[in-house]
């Protein structure tokens, strides 16, 4: 008898959307829906294999399908609780993944179902905002001095100088990142329904991480949260400022753990 094939969940939609993912998955599988009755349905494909790992080319590109499934979904119900990548439900316990996904689309329906609603026409939107550390210390009279004293010395003593300087250069940002952090903070939340901080961030070359932050928005108050960071860049010349999004809420979708597999 051939092993039922487990589900990989790509996310979670409202259920009275019937034929929402029509198309295809990762490496083109078809995808379907699993829902109970007119509950939130799992936008899913069938999955006989462990899960996706492979060399950094193959990963990105899953990752990239895998995405682009969720912001199809998205785009089309309003609203979206995406998964994250290698979300896959086996058989077991004498049931096929199909009916232990359903058993707990069913368990978790009510959860699932406000959490879809208080997301409907949310955004979310990534900001990463950093120093240069160079233009943070511009001002400063020891790297100045520092600076000038370079120029005079061997290129020997001039490399030992430059590491010096660049300690230097690093503490002054960091103690401006440290004073900005809670004003930009601050500025942003303000603006946003929630927020999110992001570990995983960016980080440019001889700069000083300031604030990386997700925030969830309404669709309408992407250009708001810009304008604010426009007014940023003006006040702060030593500012990096990276704006992404809008994407779905993949920082806020508050899932109901789902670990039958």
């Amino acid at each position: 008898m051939t092993e039922s094939p487990g589900l990989y969940v790509y996310a979670v939609v409202p259920g009275s959307l019937p034929g929402l993912a029509p198309g295809t998955g990762i490496d083109d599988v078809p995808l379907k829906l699993v829902a109970v009755g007119d509950g939130p349905a799992a936008v899913v494909h069938e999955h006989r294999l462990a899960p996706y790992s492979g060399a950094d080319d193959d990963v990105q590109r899953w990752v990239l399908e895998h995405s682009n499934v969720v912001e199809r979904c998205w785009e089309q119900a309003g609203t979206v609780l995406p998964m994250s990548f290698n979300v896959i439900v086996a058989p077991g316990d004498g049931m096929p993944a199909e009916d232990r996904l359903a058993q707990w689309l069913e368990a978790s329906g009510p959860a699932l179902a406000g959490r879809l609603d208080a997301l409907r026409d949310r955004v979310e939107l990534r900001v990463e905002i950093s120093l240069d550390q160079h233009l943070a210390a511009r001002d400063d009279q020891e790297v100045a001095a520092l600076q000038e004293q370079m120029q005079h010395r061997p290129a020997g003593v001039q490399r030992l100088l430059r590491k010096r300087l660049d300690t230097m250069e690093r503490g002054i940002a960091e103690r401006l990142a440290d004073k900005l952090y809670p004003q930009y903070r601050r500025r942003l939340a303000v603006l946003s329904e929630d927020l999110a901080e992001n570990r995983h961030a960016h980080q440019p070359p001889e700069s000083v991480s300031v604030l990386n932050i997700a925030l969830l928005v309404p669709r309408q108050s992407v250009r708001t949260v810009g304008s604010e960071l426009s007014a940023i860049a003006g006040e702060e010349q030593a500012a990096q400022i990276r704006f992404l999004g809008p994407w779905p809420p993949y920082s806020f979708a508050d899932v109901p753990e789902l670990n039958p597999g």
